[in-house]
Order: structure tokens, then sequence, then C-alpha cells
């Protein structure tokens, strides 16, 4: 990156990334600066294009990704609460835990944000609409049986019905411990 002089690490990093540099704006500001400077500019805009080019291609995600299904009432004796109704969110918004979170019962309680990230069938996330739901049960002894077997979490329906359509048995799921 050394070898760079008189601006042409600049007017290369400008052709990168589609910016119209001129050669004559470039070379002005480069005269102007000294030449160790200059090496030091050339060092720091190398470091900034590379995060940049970096920022572009990475994305840093604090979720995990897993499959939902869903299932309805009867909803008691739970694993987690047994027979107490009084533990189930009144906005219905809930669901129990598949075997990857269940954690030998500490998931109970949990609240996580859920979204609908795809489905087999086009069209059955609704875009942009993120729930939080509670564990509330283990998937593996639900009194109801869910839609599908072996999943991250079951839903109940209502938590399903706000991100996906009601008709799809299985979705994936983005899904982060609040």
């Amino acid at each position: 990156m050394e070898n760079f002089v008189n601006g042409d690490f600049i007017v290369f990093l400008s052709s990168l990334i589609n910016l119209k540099a001129s050669p004559p704006i470039i070379s002005i500001i480069s005269s102007a600066m000294p030449m160790h400077k200059h090496k030091v500019s050339v060092h720091l805009l190398s470091f900034q294009a590379l995060v940049f080019f970096l920022s572009i291609f990475i994305h840093f995600s604090h979720c995990d990704v897993g499959t939902a299904s869903h299932y309805g009432p009867p909803f008691l004796p739970t694993a987690c609460y047994g027979k107490d109704a009084s533990e189930f969110p009144s906005s219905n918004m809930f669901a129990s835990a598949g075997e990857g979170i269940w954690d030998n019962g500490a998931a109970c309680g949990r609240q996580y944000q859920v979204r609908c990230i795809s489905a087999a069938a086009p069209r059955t996330c609704i875009p942009g609409q993120l729930i939080q739901i509670k564990i509330v049960d283990r998937a593996q002894s639900t009194v109801s049986r869910p839609s599908r077997a072996g999943t991250s979490m079951v839903l109940s329906t209502t938590a399903f019905q706000a991100i996906a359509n009601a008709s799809a048995s299985l979705i994936n799921i983005e899904f982060q411990q609040v």
C-alpha cells in the first residue's frame, strides 16, 4: 500500500466504491500533505475502506435461528407451572420450549422476541412483525400436540398468527431472549 503516491490510492478507493473523485483535486490534496502525513493518511484510508467493505458483507446478529410450530388448547397442566393458569400472559403470547432451549426447566418464564423469517410456502411470514412471548411449557410434554414436532419452540396459535399465516404448520424463526 505504501507504493501508492500522489493520491493514486484515493483514486483507487473511490473507483472501488463508485465515487467520481477528480484526480486534479486529489493531487492538490496529496501535494499539500507532507510525505510522512500522506503515508499515515493512506494507512488510515485503507483501514477505513476495509471496515466499510466488511460492514457491507458481514451481518452481526445476536439472535438464534430455529423453527416454530403452533398449538391450541388445552394448555394445562404445563411442565413449568402445573395447573396455574395465572402464569399465562393475558395477551396469549406464549410458547412451549423445544429441547434446544428447554435447559432442564430453566427456560420457564423466559421471554423471547420472535419473528418469522421464512417458510416453505411463499408469503407465509407477515413482514416486519416481531412478537414477545413467554415460555410456559416444554414442547415435548405439552397436553396439546403441536402442528409439527421437534421445533425450537411451539407458539400459541395467537402468537403464531401474529407473525405468520395460520395455515402453515412450520416456519423458520429468528429469536432472542430478552
